[in-house]
């Protein structure tokens, strides 16, 4: 079998070998890794061909380098546990949740859904899309069928009053916008000029 498995490999794909280099180039950021990277394609394909020949060999072997790359970038994101295993030596506090922080947790989220219940309908319907669920402001202006300058004002309005409410302030009142012949009367009651 290993004869037979050789040959398949050589004919199938080793014959993609400038291909493969070329994609592993624009893909893997790192030049110094490439060799190995290559290299490790090839036993991974190797491998899975003793146990099973692919029906697409090129399809798989391009697939093996796909999928080789996203472990590395993974493996790569992952923080090593001896690396932050002594915790004292980098100065670092650990936060125990203790039933006063947890109890606490517990106020300031109950007081900011009792913020949230209070926001006008439309408001809170804006505030949820946009905030709570992270659609785009496009998305929620078509799902709601009102205009995005809509959902823009719905938004600021919303994060105004609840921020007002959280923070225990009172709504600010505006001063009201006088119009008309009346606005133009003057503390006395006399016409302004």
């Amino acid at each position: 079998m290993s004869d037979a498995l050789d040959d398949w490999f050589v004919r199938e794909i080793l014959a993609h070998e400038a291909a493969l280099a070329g994609y592993l180039r624009r893909c893997w950021p790192h030049r110094d890794e490439l060799h190995d990277l290559r290299q490790e394609i090839y036993v991974r394909v190797y491998e899975a061909a003793g146990k099973s020949l692919p029906a697409m060999p090129k399809s798989f072997l391009f697939a093996t380098a796909r999928h080789l790359m996203t472990d590395r970038l993974r493996r790569g994101r992952v923080v090593s546990i001896e690396a932050v295993g002594d915790l004292e030596s980098l100065n670092v506090l650990v936060d125990e949740l203790s039933p006063e922080r947890w109890c606490g947790g517990r106020q300031v989220l109950r007081r900011l859904a009792d913020a949230f219940d209070r926001l006008p309908r439309r408001c809170r319907e804006v505030v949820w899309l946009r905030r709570v669920e992270e659609l785009p402001q496009r998305e929620v202006a078509m799902r709601l069928g009102v205009s995005e300058k809509t959902v823009e004002k719905h938004v600021a309005k919303g994060m105004r009053l609840l921020a007002d409410h959280y923070h225990g302030d009172a709504p600010r009142a505006r001063p009201a916008l006088a119009r008309g012949p009346a606005a133009r009367r003057n503390r006395d009651g006399q016409q302004a000029d």
